[in-house]
């Protein structure tokens, strides 16, 4: 039988089987991340980077640490107000680590999954066009969260109580679930111009439709933003809805240059 006479139920167990691979990785990763740290190991005089069991120092508390270095304010204390809230904390970044490493198996069983039904010229297309971009997008999203949109937002919020010298302090777990929150919604929309460029792609829309109705994706994304942001300020909203709105633009742009016939 080939890859193109397979039943229906044949392609539900192949699918499951390429979930239940992707879930049982994933978890291998986030165990690692809770059981090994990186450590600096001397051996014979040679000292080099490896993993090493431990309880305490593991790579999850080393990111969590290094996020705590990089991204509290100055004058802002990190603390813990019960117990076990740095070990939560901990755990959320382990996931966090094991989805973003899983990425490129999902990306390569999607591609393995499909691939049966297209040509090898397909699959570099499909590598090319999709799979890619989508992961890079991803990144370039937590990236900038990391660099710009995270920072810019804690110094911001928290530069009013050091103005009438409050001392400030921060739970590790509302500290940990905010970077998260920000690292996955700016993750998802950095994906906007590709979808925007996909759907005019497919010609289900056409340029005329972005442009026609800015005034409602600016509606949708402001909602949006007020959705995510962790805090109900109504100001930090604007931390994701101002880049959004950069990236609707990017993506009329994108399809006005790359698509044929924009006015379909």
């Amino acid at each position: 039988m080939t890859p193109g006479d397979m039943l229906f139920i044949d392609h539900l167990k192949e699918l499951r089987n390429r979930f239940l691979k992707i879930i049982v990785i994933t978890i291998a990763i986030m165990v690692v991340c809770t059981v090994f740290g990186i450590h600096l190991v001397t051996v014979n005089g040679h000292s080099f980077y490896f993993l090493v069991p431990t309880v305490y120092n593991n790579i999850a508390s080393q990111v969590t640490l290094f996020l705590s270095n990089s991204l509290v304010p100055q004058q802002v204390e990190l603390i813990q107000t019960a117990p076990g809230q740095a070990l939560f904390a901990q755990i959320y970044v382990a996931i966090l680590l094991s989805i973003s490493c899983a990425v490129p198996l999902i990306a390569r069983e999607i591609l393995a999954f499909i691939s049966p039904a297209i040509s090898m010229t397909s699959k570099r297309r499909v590598v090319g066009t999709i799979i890619l971009p989508t992961a890079t997008l991803f990144f370039a999203g937590i990236l900038f969260s990391f660099y710009l949109a995270i920072p810019i937002t804690l110094s911001f919020l928290y530069q009013y109580g050091q103005s009438i010298g409050v001392v400030t302090f921060l739970n590790i777990s509302d500290f940990i679930n905010f970077v998260l929150q920000f690292f996955i919604a700016f993750g998802i929309a950095f994906q906007l111009p590709l979808i925007m460029f996909f759907l005019s792609y497919s010609g289900l829309v056409g340029l005329k439709f972005w442009i026609r109705n800015f005034k409602f994706a600016l509606l949708i994304i402001i909602i949006f933003g007020a959705i995510i942001t962790p805090d109900g300020s109504g100001i930090t909203m604007w931390f994701i809805s101002v880049p959004m709105l950069v990236l609707y633009l990017v993506g009329i742009l994108l399809i006005r240059l790359r698509i044929q016939n924009p006015d379909k």
